[in-house]
C-alpha cells in the first residue's frame, strides 16, 4: 500500500513531457524575442558590432526588458505554450502569425514614444527574424516527429493506397494517413474529376488523373486498397466509380456520406468498408419529415416486435420526432433490452416503455391497450424466415396470422386511430408458407378496414386457442364513462374509426437474416460463398429506407391501402455476391469460389411487387405508391380463419391445403418454377415459329 502511494506522489512530482517542451520553448523565446530585434540593429550597421551607435545600443537594452514581458505574455495567451505541435497546422501558424504582430507594433510603438527612435532596419528586420525563429523551432519538432514517424512505418510492410476525390474530405484523409503511426499504408496517388488539378501535388501525392485512369493508376502504383472521399457525390457517380474499382481487385473503403463533412468527421476511423448497396444505383427513398412529425408528435405509438431490425428502426426514428409515448413490445427481452438502452442514452427525455410479451397472448396485448390506448400502431413483429417457416407451418400461422388479428382487434376495441402492418413482396403470388401468412395478414388487414368503416364488429369470429375462448368474439361496444387511464378516457361514447393499411417492401439490406451480412461472414472466412440459384433476382432497400416508407405511409392512409415502394430494377443475386467479393479485395472463383446450393424449400426465382388484380395508384411521393384493395368476403373469409386458428393450433397436417383454400394465389416453389419454365418454353417456340415463318418466306 505504501509503495503504491509513494509512486503516485513520484508521478505528481515528476513534471510531464508537454510541460518539459512548454519550459524549453519558453526559454527560447526569451532569446529569440530579444535577438531578432538585436539581429535587425546588427545587420543596419553592416555586422560590425563596434560601429553601432552607443545611443542605439542603449535604447535597444533599457527596453528589452519590457518587450520581453510583453512578448512572452502575449505568447501564453495565444496557446503557444499549450499547442500539441506533433499536429501543428494553419491554426498554430495564424496564431504565431497573430503574436509576431501585436509584439511588432508594441515595441514600435513603445520603444519609439519612451525611448527613442530607432534604424528602419531595425523596425523591420526584427519582426521578420522573430516571426521565422519562432515558426522554425515549433514546426521543425513536427517535422522531425514525422520523420521518425516515416522511418518507422517504412520498415514495416505497408500497403499501397490510392484515394478518390482530391477535396476538402480527400486531403483530411491524406494527411491522417501520413501523420498515422498505427496506419500502415502509403498513400501512392490520388484521383479526381477536376483536371485542373490533374499533374498536381497534394502533401507530396501525385493526382494522377480522373476515374477513366483509376485501372492505370492502380497498375503503375501496385495499389492494395482504393479509399473513396466523395461525400458530396450523387448515387450514380458512386455507382459509376465503384463498378471502375471493382474490377481492379483493390480492397475498397468509403467516406459515407455528406453530413460528415459538414459535421467536420471526416477522419480514417469514419471510413468503412464499400457496402455492396452503394451499387444498387438507386436514389434513398426521400419522404416528407414535416408530415411525419405532425403525424408522430405527442401520440401514444405501439410497435410490436420493437427488437427487431424493422422494428427497432422503427423505434429510433418516432424517437426523434417527439412522440407522447412510445412503447416497444416484442417477445425476445435482449432486443428489447438494446433497443431500451439505446434510446435511453440518445433520447434521455422520451417517454418510453418496453413490454415483453407475444401478439399470440390475447389478454396480454388486450392489456397492453386498454392500460395505454395507443393512437397509432406499427406491427412489425413476425417470423420471417423462409425455409424455418417451410417446416413449422402451423407457427407461420399462430405468430404471423393470428397474432396480426389479435394485435389488429385490439386496436379496433380500444379505438386506435391507425394500424400500420410490415408486410413483404413475398405475399405477392407466394410459394411459402411464410409468404402466405403474410398475404393472410394483409387480408385481415383490409378486413378489419372494412369491419371499422362498416361497423360490422358482428362479424369478427372468436378465436380459440387449445380449445380455450381467448374473448375476441364479443361485439365492438364501449360504453360512456368518466374514468381515466393514464390521462385518456377509459370509454368513449361514439365509435371510433380506426384506419388498417399495410406497406410492402422487399428485402431489407442489413436485417436479422439478410443475404449481405452472410456473404460478408463467408468472405471473412475464406469463403466459399453460397447462392442459392444463378438466376435468383431480388428488389433490396436499406433499413432506413423502409422504416422511412412504413412513416410516410402512415400520413397518407385513409384505410384498406397496401402502400409500395418503387424499389427499382431487381438486383441478381449472384452478381451481388460477386460484387462483393471484388469490393473486398477478392477474386470471384479464384480467392473465394462461389458455390451455388439449389433453392431453398418455398423459395422462387423471382418476387413481385403486386398482384395482377391489385392496380397501381399514386401518392405525393413519387417512390411510393398504392396497391387497389382487393375485393374480398369478409364473412366468409373470417369464418375460414377460425378454423384455420383452430388447425393452427391442432398442428394439423394439412394446414396448407386450407391456406392455399383462403389464399388462391398460394402455390408451391415447384409449380412456380414449371410455369416460368412453360412461359419460357412458350416463348421459345413462338420465337422458332416466327423465324421459321421468315426463312420460309425468303426462300
Amino acid at each position: 500500500m505504501n509503495n503504491a502511494v509513494e509512486n503516485r506522489i513520484k508521478r505528481r512530482k515528476k513534471l510531464e513531457h508537454w510541460k518539459v517542451i512548454a519550459l524549453y520553448l519558453f526559454l527560447y523565446d526569451i532569446i529569440v524575442v530579444n535577438f531578432s530585434y538585436f539581429f535587425g540593429l546588427w545587420l543596419r550597421f553592416d555586422f560590425r558590432f563596434q560601429t553601432i551607435p552607443k545611443e542605439y545600443l542603449q535604447g535597444f537594452l533599457r527596453f528589452a526588458p519590457y518587450y520581453t514581458v510583453f512578448a512572452i505574455v502575449v505568447f501564453y495567451y495565444l496557446r503557444l505554450y499549450k499547442s500539441i505541435w506533433r499536429f501543428a497546422s494553419f491554426s498554430e501558424l495564424n496564431r504565431i502569425l497573430a503574436a509576431s504582430l501585436i509584439t511588432m507594433l508594441f515595441h514600435t510603438v513603445g520603444i519609439t514614444l519612451l525611448v527613442r527612435r530607432m534604424p528602419m532596419a531595425y523596425y523591420v528586420i526584427g519582426p521578420i527574424v522573430q516571426f521565422g525563429l519562432t515558426v522554425a523551432i515549433r514546426f521543425a519538432y513536427r517535422f522531425v516527429l514525422l520523420e521518425r514517424g516515416r522511418r518507422q512505418k517504412n520498415g514495416k510492410p505497408a500497403k499501397n493506397v490510392m484515394i478518390i476525390g482530391a477535396g476538402a474530405a480527400g486531403q483530411s484523409i491524406l494527411r491522417e494517413l501520413l501523420n498515422s503511426q498505427r496506419a500502415h499504408v502509403r498513400p501512392c496517388c490520388m484521383i479526381d474529376d477536376n483536371s485542373n488539378k490533374w499533374g498536381r501535388f497534394v502533401e507530396g501525392v501525385p493526382i494522377t488523373g480522373g476515374r477513366g485512369d483509376i485501372l492505370s493508376s492502380v497498375k503503375k502504383y501496385k495499389i492494395d486498397q482504393i479509399f473513396l472521399t466523395i461525400p458530396t457525390a450523387t448515387v450514380e457517380q458512386r455507382r459509376d466509380i465503384l463498378n471502375i474499382c471493382k474490377e481492379t481487385g483493390c480492397e475498397m473503403k468509403s467516406l459515407p456520406g455528406m453530413y460528415q463533412l459538414v459535421n467536420g468527421e471526416v477522419s480514417l476511423s469514419k471510413m468503412r468498408a464499400v457496402a455492396v448497396e452503394d451499387l444498387l444505383g438507386r436514389d434513398p427513398v426521400k419522404v416528407n419529415l414535416g408530415e411525419i412529425f405532425q403525424h408522430i408528435k405527442d401520440k401514444v405509438i405501439l410497435v410490436t416486435g420493437g427488437g427487431g431490425s424493422i422494428g427497432s428502426e422503427l423505434c429510433r426514428q418516432i424517437a426523434g420526432h417527439a412522440p407522447g409515448m412510445l412503447i416497444i413490445f416484442d417477445i425476445y427481452e435482449n432486443n428489447a433490452y438494446e433497443i431500451e438502452q439505446e434510446l435511453k442514452s440518445r433520447y434521455p427525455y422520451l417517454n418510453m416503455k418496453v413490454l415483453i410479451g407475444s401478439v399470440r397472448d390475447s389478454r396480454r396485448i388486450n392489456w397492453v391497450f386498454e392500460q395505454y390506448h395507443p393512437d397509432i400502431v406499427y406491427h412489425a413483429a413476425a417470423h420471417k424466415h423462409v425455409p424455418l417457416m417451410e417446416g413449422s407451418p402451423c407457427e407461420a400461422i399462430k405468430n404471423n396470422v393470428m397474432g396480426t388479428y389479435k394485435t389488429a382487434y385490439a386496436a379496433l376495441k380500444n379505438g386506435c386511430q391507425r394500424f400500420v402492418l410490415i408486410s413483404t413482396d413475398k405475399a405477392v403470388n407466394p410459394t411459402n408458407i411464410m409468404g402466405a401468412s403474410k398475404r393472410l395478414c394483409e387480408m385481415i388487414i383490409q378486413s378489419m378496414d372494412r369491419v371499422s368503416q362498416e361497423g360490422r364488429e358482428d362479424l369478427l369470429p372468436s378465436i380459440h386457442a387449445h380449445g380455450k375462448p381467448e374473448g375476441l368474439g364479443e361485439k365492438i361496444a364501449v360504453e360512456e364513462t368518466d374514468s381515466t387511464v393514464n390521462g385518456r378516457p377509459e370509454g368513449r361514447s361514439h365509435r371510433v374509426r380506426t384506419e388498417f393499411v399495410a406497406v410492402r417492401f422487399g428485402n431489407v439490406l442489413g436485417s436479422n437474416g439478410s443475404v449481405i451480412p452472410l456473404f460478408r461472414k463467408q468472405i471473412e472466412q475464406g469463403g466459399p460463398v453460397t447462392v442459392t440459384h444463378p438466376d435468383i433476382i431480388r428488389y433490396f432497400m436499406t433499413i432506413p429506407e423502409a422504416v422511412s416508407l412504413v412513416l410516410q405511409a402512415g400520413t397518407y392512409a385513409k384505410g384498406g391501402e397496401i402502400f409500395i415502394l418503387d424499389m427499382g430494377d431487381p438486383v441478381k443475386i449472384d452478381t451481388l455476391a460477386r460484387n462483393l467479393i471484388r469490393l473486398s479485395g477478392h477474386k470471384p472463383d479464384e480467392d473465394i469460389e462461389v458455390v451455388y446450393t439449389g433453392l431453398r424449400p418455398g423459395e422462387k426465382l423471382y418476387e413481385e411487387k403486386l398482384m395482377a388484380e391489385e392496380g397501381m395508384e399514386k401518392t405525393p411521393n413519387d417512390l411510393i405508391h398504392v396497391g387497389k384493395p382487393i375485393t374480398l368476403d369478409i364473412e366468409r373469409f373470417f369464418g375460414q380463419l377460425e378454423e384455420l386458428t383452430r388447425y393452427g393450433y391442432e398442428e394439423y397436417a394439412q394446414i396448407r391445403a386450407l391456406v392455399a383454400e383462403m389464399v388462391p394465389t398460394y402455390h408451391s416453389a415447384e409449380e412456380d418454377m414449371e410455369r416460368r419454365l412453360e412461359k419460357y418454353r412458350s416463348m421459345q417456340a413462338q420465337a422458332a415459329a416466327v423465324h421459321e415463318m421468315a426463312v420460309t418466306k425468303v426462300e
